[in-house]
């Protein structure tokens, strides 16, 4: 399974590279089927999302990374740019925050 799921996410980084968002979307969300923890599939789906105009769901992917991975700074950057296109300033504030913490060498939860 995790073979399959590695190809799958491969082959969606490809067809993000070429352009292909509606590919890399569908190939993301069958990684995440295949592993609901795979933190590398949630946040390329909320890159993917983002990129494709999808910002709610993009932002719901992001969280569901921050769960699996509280302490990664790049997702938590992502989150708040996503929130500033949703127009939730408080909220991206609070992933700003925690993306700053984390370049400081500290921990989140």
């Amino acid at each position: 399974m995790e073979a399959e799921r590695d190809d799958l996410f491969d082959d969606a980084n490809g067809d993000l590279a070429v352009g292909d968002l509606e590919q890399a979307i569908e190939k993301y969300r069958r990684c995440i089927e295949l592993d609901p923890n795979f933190f590398d599939g949630w946040h390329a789906l909320g890159m993917a999302l983002l990129k494709s105009g999808q910002i709610r769901p993009a932002i719901g992917a992001a969280l569901q990374a921050t769960t699996i991975n509280p302490n990664d700074q790049l997702v938590w950057t992502a989150l708040s740019q996503m929130y500033v296109a949703d127009g939730k300033i408080a909220e991206a504030e609070e992933a700003k925050r925690n993306a700053a913490v984390l370049g400081l060498g500290g921990k989140i939860g």
